[in-house]
């Protein structure tokens, strides 16, 4: 540290001193801006880490939901997936969230409507109407409808043409994998319109997701207050639809696992480092690792149900990464 002394007569000491301080002010906001950078830049990275690490959790979900749905009814798995979260989130952060403006009260609200609800509910219907392979790729278009409805409130968050450049060949690659052994593409018009209306519903949430993230609240407390709403908004879903969670269906430990997995890993986890990412490097790239969901379809179908890996699969997998690759790049 440089110190300043002029030998002045009459208050020149100081002057001295005021000048070493603020010599020393201006080195401390230096050091603190590097500092400041240095963990700017770890959360850049840590964010794109945890996007992709949020994939593979979730490319696993389909499995675990598979498993679920031989015992209970799409409703009643969500709202235990809702249910668990909330509470091993309150566990984790057992302190109340306060917030002084009430109307902010409506986007937590927005954001549990649009992304745990509305999003997973007509999702689970498509599924039930139409082919898994077109509701593969249609919600692998997911980073596109973010793109397009984040840019209309963000200009910091518009794509560049590398991103739709990037999206063209995810998609390719992603029609490969899906309809891989296929002739041809089977259409189911109410079914598909269900699954564009999911990634819609996943726009708007990611929309709302970035605004609550301006507000600098502990994003482990902003997760439970959404899935706090979601479970208030399930239950008149769950009651018209008779829910009632057979208890002999925990007697086999397969459903208790695959339970806990949802309702931990999957929502509380998934969803509380998929927030963060969205806080740290934006709405548009964090989503664009959900191009990453059929590669790790295709891997778990080699792992867990013994299948054989063709060159189509290998090809699209190969376009997706680039794909993937591409649409991270800023020009």
């Amino acid at each position: 540290m440089t110190t300043l002394y002029f030998f002045l007569p009459s208050g020149g000491m100081r002057t001295a001193r005021k000048c070493n301080i603020v010599t020393e002010v201006t080195a401390l906001r230096r050091e603190r801006g590097k500092i400041r950078g240095m963990t700017e830049e770890k959360k850049h990275i840590l964010g794109h880490v945890m996007a992709a690490g949020t994939q593979f959790m979730w490319g696993a979900t389909f499995v675990s939901t598979k498993v679920l749905l031989d015992y209970f009814s799409p409703v009643e798995v969500l709202m235990m997936r809702a249910v668990l979260a909330f509470a091993a989130l309150f566990l984790a952060y057992p302190h109340v969230l306060k917030i002084r403006e009430k109307k902010r009260e409506l986007f937590f609200a927005g954001a549990a409507l649009f992304g745990i609800v509305l999003y997973f509910m007509l999702e689970n219907t498509a599924l039930t109407m139409t082919y898994a392979s077109n509701v593969g790729i249609i919600v692998t278009c997911a980073p596109f409808f973010v793109a397009v409805m984040v840019s209309l409130f963000y200009k910091s968050e518009r794509p560049h043409k590398s991103f739709y450049i990037g999206f063209v060949l995810a998609i390719a690659g992603v029609i490969l994998i899906s309809l891989n052994g296929q002739d041809r593409l089977h259409l189911n018009p109410l079914g598909d319109c269900l699954a564009f209306f999911a990634m819609f519903s996943w726009g708007l949430y990611s929309v709302i997701l970035k605004k609550i993230s301006e507000w600098n609240y502990p994003m482990i407390a902003v997760t439970r207050r959404i899935y706090f709403y979601g479970i208030v908004f399930l239950i008149p879903v769950a009651v018209v639809q008779g829910a009632s969670w057979k208890l002999s269906a925990f007697k086999h430990p397969q459903v208790i696992g695959n339970v806990l997995f949802l309702g931990i890993c999957a929502s509380a986890l998934g969803f509380l480092i998929w927030n963060l990412s969205t806080k740290w490097i934006g709405a548009v790239k964090t989503s664009v690792y959900i191009y990453l969901s059929p590669v790790v379809t295709v891997i778990l179908s080699m792992v867990v149900l013994h299948e054989k890996l063709t060159v189509v699969s290998v090809v699209g997998a190969v376009l997706i990464l680039g794909g993937l690759v591409l649409s991270q790049k800023k020009g």
